[in-house]
């Protein structure tokens, strides 16, 4: 049975996500801070591990104990305020950084251990960057900054990984219907700013699913899926 640990599982992409893979006969480790909602995810194969991305002893037992591990959706992630930079806090910007960046490397790193040690060696990392990883949209210069730095994160783990068989790919999100792309909307609204276009967020859990399942000879570098007539590409 193949497996996969999928953070940030409590809610949004990393949830259906989860259950996605469930449904096509995965093991599946759900890792988030609220054991309280994954315990919602009632399936034979779900391993749920209440556990804090940001605290290295926290992740470090969570991989341990899942065990043998094919690949790991690093999807944990946060928002963050909506502002422009002069009315941010450096507290936000922390607890940003912390959890986008810090926690994703401590995730990758707890999965790069395994990966290596295993037998066989191997397995796959799929980080996950965001439109915001490309182009940013207005008021985000915490979100942008972090996922542009998960972009740097990818290139590198895919380098150190080849000698080890661990391959590394992003996926880049635009305008999932989750709760997050939701209070943006709100927020977006308030502004007096016109809503955007959205897409189910089962698609990208198909397209998860589609990196995941590549032999180890093929990797997605990297993909973007996004809602069709989101402003991405062009002009005004």
């Amino acid at each position: 049975m193949k497996s996969i640990i999928v953070t940030g599982a409590s809610r949004g992409i990393g949830r259906e996500t989860a259950e996605y893979f469930l449904a096509q006969g995965w093991r599946v480790g759900l890792i988030a801070r609220r054991a309280d909602v994954l315990v919602e995810v009632d399936h034979p194969n779900a391993v749920r591990m209440s556990c804090d991305v940001t605290q290295e002893a926290a992740v470090d037992a969570a991989f341990a104990d899942f065990g043998h591990l094919d690949v790991l959706f690093n999807n944990a992630g946060m928002f963050g305020p909506q502002a422009t930079i002069d009315e941010i806090a450096l507290d936000d910007w922390k607890r940003v950084v912390d959890v986008n960046l810090t926690g994703m490397f401590l995730c990758a790193r707890a999965a790069f251990r395994q990966m290596r040690k295993q037998t066989p060696q191997g397995g796959r990392i799929i980080n996950n960057g965001s439109i915001s990883a490309h182009t940013p949209r207005e008021g985000s210069v915490c979100y942008t900054t972090t996922k542009h730095g998960v972009s740097g994160l990818t290139k590198t783990l895919t380098i150190d990984g080849r000698a080890f068989n661990i391959a590394c790919g992003q996926i880049d999100i635009g305008n999932a219907r989750t709760d997050l792309v939701v209070n943006l909307e709100k927020t977006r609204a308030a502004q007096g700013l016109d809503p955007l276009p959205s897409m189910d967020v089962t698609d990208v859990a198909r397209s998860v699913f589609h990196m995941a399942s590549l032999p180890a000879e093929a990797n997605v570098q990297t993909m973007m899926v996004m809602a069709s007539k989101m402003p991405h590409i062009g002009r005004g």
